[in-house]
């Protein structure tokens, strides 16, 4: 049974206020008002490819080493931001970071929604106790990526997966707050739920240490797949944080569902947001 918020083992959070700036990720040049190329050209990828100047590690290196560009990276670099026609440039403190997300009304995916700064502020909470320096770290539903960027800031090893036409806008937020900050530079890969799971990511080859997922339930049609694909994702030993925001009956189903198959754990409330976080690990029994 899940505790209730009035347990003394369900720590309640008022609103949601990260943690005091501390620096700056992002050069001069990638400050918000000089965010102007336009979507579709990242000045981030154009510092890659001109710098050349990448460690396999993500770090900074002489020039003389642009042929040494990560595999990661170049993954990160051949998805194009789509062309909606507008965005926003929003910032967030997270992990004593300034991060700036550009996102869209135009899209579902494109927005920061209120169960991505909930988890956010717990993974900043509870870095040690999760132990995410080195982690191993899927993202469902990553949208613009801040869940994903906070991760990377913490130390973990961040692969952040959404449908196609999101992965343009999230790779570009990737880059331009992780970018030679980071010990791991994120990777981006497409993900539809419940396709091509054995194809793309073959248990043999991908172990998770943490599956991470925000505000992925909502009205919507495909929530058999996508537990099936948390189902998939997990194998044993591996932690399922899953924070929404509960605004229809229909979360409340998955809910019941959810439990049929993982041990689950309330781990937080944002009352304030209506988000609840739980832990999950899938049942082997």
């Amino acid at each position: 049974m899940i505790p209730t918020a009035r347990s003394p083992f369900v720590k309640q959070f008022s609103p949601l206020q990260p943690a005091p700036i501390m620096d700056v990720c992002l050069s001069s040049e990638q400050q918000p008002g000089h965010l102007n190329e336009g979507p579709s050209t990242p000045d981030g990828w154009l510092e890659a490819k001109e710098e050349g100047a990448l460690h396999e590690d993500g770090t900074g290196g002489p020039p003389g080493e642009s042929n040494k560009i990560e595999p990661s990276l170049q993954s990160l670099q051949k998805f194009v931001p789509t062309d909606y026609a507008s965005y926003t440039q929003e910032h967030y403190l997270f992990a004593g970071k300034k991060i700036v997300i550009q996102e869209s009304i135009e899209s579902y995916g494109a927005v920061v929604w209120p169960g991505a700064t909930a988890l956010c502020q717990y993974l900043e909470e509870h870095t040690e106790e999760l132990n995410l320096q080195d982690a191993k770290i899927l993202e469902i539903g990553a949208g613009p990526g801040l869940v994903s960027i906070v991760a990377s800031i913490l130390g973990a090893q961040v692969t952040a997966t959404d449908l196609p036409d999101v992965l343009g806008n999230l790779q570009y937020n990737l880059l331009k707050n992780t970018l030679k900050c980071t010990a791991h530079l994120p990777e981006v890969k497409e993900l539809v739920w419940g396709e091509g799971l054995e194809q793309n990511f073959p248990k043999s080859s991908f172990y998770y240490d943490y599956i991470l997922a925000s505000d992925v339930v909502y009205h919507h049609y495909f929530l058999d797949k996508l537990l099936t694909t948390m189902v998939y994702l997990c194998q044993p030993g591996t932690v399922l944080l899953w924070a929404n925001k509960f605004r229809f009956s229909t979360d409340y189903e998955f809910l019941d569902k959810f439990k049929q198959v993982f041990d689950t754990t309330l781990l937080a409330e944002f009352p304030e947001a209506s988000v609840k976080l739980f832990k999950g690990t899938l049942r082997w029994d």
